[in-house]
């Protein structure tokens, strides 16, 4: 399964995901917003990635982090060769989120300071 491609604008903090990139230059306050690569942030790996349990034909997906104002996890999005859906987080929220289980997935969490991790189910 493809990856999904991610930008952001580095002035205003706007964050877009590609549902397909035909290789247009996509611009945010004036400026080529950045691409942004899950898991390259220097940051606790463990308190960042999503987590997941399997039960029966649903999985449950988690991040162990902080959901404070200053630091907190925005969304989880969940991928598979179907359909994307994402989940939205505020400060105070528990990260957590449940879907059909499907056998080939991607699994991605977005922190508002450390930016875009994910995992491959297989």
């Amino acid at each position: 399964m493809k990856e999904l491609k991610i930008k952001k604008c580095l002035t205003c903090g706007n964050v877009v995901a590609f549902l397909d990139d035909k290789g247009g230059k996509l611009v945010c306050c004036n400026e080529p917003m950045i691409e942004v690569k899950a898991n390259t942030v220097d940051a606790s790996f463990e308190k960042h990635i999503p987590n997941y349990e399997i039960n029966g034909d649903k999985i449950k997906v988690y991040v162990n982090h902080v959901m404070e104002p200053e630091h907190y996890i925005e969304w989880i999005m969940i991928k598979t060769e179907k359909e994307t859906r994402v989940f939205y987080f505020r400060p105070g929220d528990e990260p957590v989120c449940e879907v059909p289980y499907s056998s080939n997935m991607i699994i991605y969490s977005y922190c508002n300071l450390h930016g875009l991790w994910s995992k491959n189910i297989g």
